[in-house]
């Protein structure tokens, strides 16, 4: 099989610093302190593939692809090079006008949604039926063209023998920073068929008032709240007594025993908001001794951490328990729960059974893998 390889270098930097996305805000993604991830995710899926049936690797020069190829042990053959040391989506065209006169069997891109338009649209545009398949490197992915994880990609490529036609998604990052979700569909592109491909994002649906009185049952004293992104969430911010963010991570913190009003109290709690759209910046200065991560899956795709909620860093999570909402509408979409944060050995210790609030009184055990 002849793959052609390639990675868009500053996909996903917007994700720790909150910009949800880095669609028009490179440089402001750089000036929080944003560093690239996109190429340690490619290199991971590079990992995978030996037992793939990989006869040649062909890339796009420099940190397009080149690098982290050779990094990961393959003799590449360079079929272009970028036309700055700043990429733009005519590198990403222009390689892929590559791939495509050099009759590669499949695409394999390191990147987001947007990523994955603009391979798809000049696919389109050559009328190439060429497969694709996306290492999920971005801050949303709501496309069905990318593996749940870096790690899946050498199964998929070493077991397919068919293709489905897939979904190819991006959002008005614009408007999802205003929080508001317009989706678009751009494209149908044939992707290998795999049980680890990740599926389409339904948005924001379900009832999840039961969810939520059960999981405010549960709030303690003296703890910092790091409240993930997501309708549900978004509820969950407003019972709590505040606007939060509905795109955003927020973070609140409740008060001490001492400072409790009794006769005025609430069923949860009272407490006062830290700080709203946090970054991973913000949600680290922020932590105390006692921290929870609360999260939600989101639509189909049933990751809880990986998509969307960058901010929710490694880092952070070394610091936190997690607890996880949802709805019995949504759950019964969803046989397992995802995570994807990069970092294997934090995913690893996630990883395995945990106890969802899906009603008042209720709650189902639903495995993270």
């Amino acid at each position: 099989m002849r793959i052609g390889f390639l990675i868009n270098p500053i996909a996903g930097m917007g994700g720790k610093v909150g910009l949800k996305g880095t669609d028009n805000v490179i440089q402001k993604a750089i000036e929080l302190g944003a560093k690239p991830s996109s190429p340690d995710r490619a290199l991971m899926a590079l990992l995978s593939l030996p037992n793939a049936n990989i006869s040649e690797l062909l890339v796009y020069g420099s940190n397009m692809g080149e690098e982290i190829a050779l990094k990961a042990g393959f003799n590449p053959t360079v079929v272009g090079y970028p036309q700055n040391k700043k990429t733009s989506a005519i590198d990403t065209q222009n390689s892929i006008r590559s791939f495509v006169s050099q009759e590669v069997d499949l695409i394999l891109f390191a990147g987001g949604d947007g990523t994955a338009v603009d391979i798809s649209h000049t696919l389109d545009e050559l009328q190439s039926p060429i497969p694709l398949l996306g290492i999920p490197s971005g801050v949303k992915v709501y496309s069905s063209v990318f593996a749940n994880s870096p790690s899946d990609v050498g199964s998929i490529i070493s077991s397919y023998s068919t293709t489905e036609l897939r979904e190819v998604m991006d959002l008005d990052e614009d408007a999802y920073r205003k929080g508001k979700i317009i989706p678009h569909l751009h494209s149908i592109r044939p992707v290998p068929l795999s049980e680890e491909l990740q599926s389409s994002k339904q948005l924001l649906g379900g009832t999840v008032e039961g969810a939520i009185e059960g999981l405010l049952s549960e709030l303690s004293t003296d703890v910092t709240y790091i409240l993930g992104p997501g309708g549900t969430l978004h509820q969950l911010k407003k019972e709590i007594g505040f606007e939060g963010t509905l795109l955003g991570v927020d973070i609140w913190r409740t008060h001490s025993l001492e400072n409790e009003n009794q006769s005025t109290s609430p069923s949860h709690p009272s407490g006062s908001v830290v700080a709203k759209d946090a970054n991973e910046s913000d949600i680290l200065s922020s932590l105390t001794d006692t921290n929870v991560v609360i999260v939600s899956p989101i639509g189909g795709q049933g990751f809880i951490l990986g998509r969307g909620n960058g901010q929710i860093s490694p880092s952070v999570l070394e610091r936190c328990t997690i607890k996880i909402v949802g709805s019995r509408a949504k759950l019964e979409t969803i046989d397992v729960l995802r995570v994807d944060t990069g970092d294997p050995d934090i995913d690893s210790k996630i990883r395995g059974w945990h106890r969802i609030h899906i009603g008042r009184f209720e709650t189902r055990l639903i495995e993270v893998v």
